[in-house]
């Protein structure tokens, strides 16, 4: 199973951005499409964007289309999630994953996850 590292999250004012990565601890995670999601508290955990191994294909959820920009670069074996304008119902803890995408859905291809990231958007 790919094991991966989330980072770069952190307190942040409305209207603000983050840059999220997403990192193995080998050289894998670059023959992976790799989804990024989010568990707000109190709610289930939602998948808000993935990228296809290349980076030829993204998909956005509507909740962070035209704001959250995913990317890769399989050099260093790294995903971004790029945050911009973000506001207080983007605050959860983030987590990367691989996937199997469908089209424009996707869903986890293994059962485990990395600690993930905390993201707080607050005043």
């Amino acid at each position: 199973q790919l094991q991966v590292v989330e980072s770069g999250g952190g307190l942040v004012q409305p209207g603000g951005s983050l840059r999220l990565s997403c990192a193995d601890s080998g050289s894998t995670l670059r023959y992976y499409n790799i989804g990024w999601f989010r568990q707000a508290p109190g709610k289930e955990r939602e998948g808000i964007s993935s990228i296809s191994s290349t980076g030829s294909a993204t998909n956005y959820a509507d909740s962070v289309k035209d704001r959250f920009t995913i990317s890769r670069d399989n050099a260093k074996n790294t995903v971004y999630l790029q945050m911009n304008s973000l506001t207080p119902e983007d605050t959860g803890v983030y987590y990367c994953a691989p996937v199997r995408i469908y089209d424009s859905r996707f869903r986890p291809s293994q059962g485990s996850w990395g600690q993930g990231t905390q993201v707080t958007v607050s005043s």
